[in-house]
């Protein structure tokens, strides 16, 4: 998608929902967070209607299992962690329209129509499976929670739904000498009857569907298609006392029966469009997104979760179709397809994988203790896994803060409007414009297309290479112009270079906003100029008037004033005394969090 396209088309950016479990840490934010907030305000910018839409994931056994660890009940596992996520996400800048949860009225009762429509078109079979069951606590395993050897690749970490190694689908009784995760015990197995999605009735309709992905990620594309030849049905409940019932006779009323996470997980992109529907008070603006066939669905998460969002979830919405009670019934249009799934690879830290119980991890509200959001913005785009798995290293991150964001971007900003204030105390007013100054407005200029090609591809750390080496481009300019010299000898080329640098920032500021909107915003400010550009998400209580109160993440638009295509500066426009939008960080600091891990890992975690 191009940012000469038309702007007012309608795009959904549906972002993974985080577990619940406990908090998350700067690998998960890397896959989900921080790629589709790029994206979204991309798309605001450019005059999109955009739609993001997440919430946290609180059903399933990881729920249950991080209660009994601590000693409580699933539900205040849920609220404690939902709270700590939702503030971590709003520090981080997250612009959700909506960010909700799993465990409200609303997500139950659009869960319970798409499951109750899919059983009654006959793509849900009842059948009996092994069922893997805890020998400790007899409570179910999910699929995640066990390990083992692959039996077609030999792979010795395969999960119980996937193996990472090879990419084919799993279940836990595939897995040669498989063990629970929590305690290493192995499971029992016991034949317990379920539903089942029949993927393979989908098979046909899913490899056209893919065909026509040529602009996907090349290793999500060739991840989707290798499950296609090796598609079976699905079970999407499980045998489990918390989550969704089932709503079907004979089930609806059982609490050993519970719809599974994944299959109710997927679900809440679509309840969650409909509760900020009912929010605003236009309970039937979801279908903007949904019905429309000219309507974009882009999905953004870990590599780990890309088969429920390339397969699993796509054959739900067909089946479906015009849906049951919500959708509209027989004739209605048909729920849209995604339209990109856009998925990163995995971030590990100082060549470990991240492990909360081995203190290999750096949780998002402990990073945000210590440092600014935008340079954590930064480092995860710019060095992040977008198409490989990376490294992340305390030396990697103090280095690109201080040789890109502070000499780079940030001294560029900081030396011409202390200048332009010192000197003129507003925009200069510009004399003649010589073949120089033309031709780095006109390279800056053509940043908006450039760059925007490639945030609307999802090319974002390309995109942000791009715009910092138009940083720089400015920086060599002002550098060879020295104005600092120049208004001792010729006040007005001095104001004429300065009015061109000022310009040349304006722009950028606008470029730069999708990746470091707290500093792009603070920018504008002190530029003179008024509204906001980039909003920030805050906090919220909701209610539906269902007697479920609830706490979400929401971001007003309406007072946004950014648009992406080059600001005009005014001769003239009083400047704000400038100051440093980044922190130089020192090199110590690495050393010094590297001891800090150490201690971690050496308390277990607790430290």
């Amino acid at each position: 998608m191009s940012s000469k396209q038309p702007s007012s088309e309608h795009i959904l950016v549906a972002v993974a929902w985080p577990y619940a479990s406990g908090p998350r840490h700067i690998g998960h934010v890397a896959g989900f967070g921080v790629p589709s907030d790029v994206f979204a305000r991309f798309q605001r910018l450019r005059g999109a209607k955009v739609l993001m839409v997440s919430g946290t994931d609180e059903h399933g056994t990881p729920i249950l299992v991080a209660a009994d660890r601590e000693g409580i009940g699933p539900r205040e596992i849920a609220d404690r962690y939902s709270q700590v996520i939702t503030e971590d996400l709003r520090r981080l800048g997250l612009s959700y329209d909506l960010f909700t949860r799993t465990t409200t009225k609303n997500h139950q009762l659009v869960v319970q129509d798409l499951f109750r429509t899919l059983y009654e078109k006959g793509f849900l079979i009842r059948r009996t499976q092994l069922g893997a069951f805890s020998e400790k606590t007899g409570r179910t395993l999910p699929d995640r929670y066990i390990e083992g050897t692959c039996p077609h690749c030999g792979y010795t970490s395969a999960r119980g739904d996937q193996c990472d190694n090879c990419g084919r689908m799993l279940d836990p009784q595939d897995l040669i000498d498989p063990r629970s995760k929590i305690d290493g015990a192995p499971p029992v197995f016991r034949e317990s009857e379920h539903f089942f999605l029949d993927l393979p009735a989908f098979a046909s309709a899913l490899s056209d569907w893919l065909e026509q992905k040529s602009d996907w990620r090349s290793n999500v594309l060739a991840f989707s298609s290798n499950l296609l030849g090796e598609l079976r049905p699905r079970a999407v409940t499980r045998d489990i006392d918390w989550g969704i019932h089932v709503p079907v006779p004979e089930f609806e009323e059982r609490d050993d029966k519970r719809i599974y996470v994944w299959f109710d997980a997927v679900i809440g992109y679509l309840s969650a469009s409909i509760e900020w529907a009912r929010l605003r008070g236009q309970p039937e603006a979801w279908r903007d997104w949904w019905q429309d066939p000219e309507s974009r669905h882009f999905y953004f998460m870990g590599k780990d979760n890309i088969v429920f969002h390339s397969v699993i979830w796509p054959s739900i919405l067909m089946g479906y179709g015009g849906g049951g009670e919500l959708g509209g019934g027989e004739g209605a249009p048909h729920l849209v397809l995604p339209e990109n799934v856009v998925s990163s690879e995995f971030l590990t830290q100082e060549g470990q994988k991240f492990s909360s119980s081995r203190g290999v991890v750096i949780e998002v509200r402990d990073f945000l203790l210590r440092y600014d959001p935008d340079p954590l913005r930064y480092y995860l785009t710019a060095g992040g896994p977008e198409t490989q798995d990376t490294d992340f290293t305390w030396a990697e991150f103090i280095r690109r803060n201080n040789d890109e964001l502070v000499a780079t971007w940030g001294n560029l900003v900081q030396r011409t409007l202390t200048l332009a204030a010192r000197h003129f105390r507003a925009v200069p007013t510009p004399g003649q414009i010589g073949v120089a100054d033309a031709g780095l407005l006109q390279s800056v200029e053509s940043g908006f297309d450039h760059v925007g090609d490639l945030l609307g591809t999802a090319h974002f750390k390309s995109a942000l290479a791009e715009v910092m080496a138009l940083a720089a481009k400015v920086n060599q300019y002002l550098g060879e112009m020295e104005p600092w010299r120049l208004v001792k000898v010729d006040r007005e080329r001095a104001g004429t270079v300065l009015f061109i640098a000022l310009q040349c920032i304006s722009d950028l500021k606008v470029l730069f906003t999708p990746f470091l909107p707290f500093s792009s915003q603070a920018l504008h400010e002190m530029l003179g100029q008024e509204g906001l550009l980039a909003p920030l998400p805050v906090l919220e209580e909701v209610d539906l008037g269902d007697g479920d109160p609830h706490r979400v993440l929401v971001t007003d638009w309406t007072r946004a004033v950014g648009s992406w295509v080059p600001t005009r500066l005014e001769p003239g426009q009083p400047l704000t005394a400038p100051r440093a939008l980044f922190r130089k960080l020192d090199p110590a600091l690495a050393d010094q969090e590297l001891q800090r891990m150490a201690l971690l890992g050496a308390a277990g975690g607790d430290a």
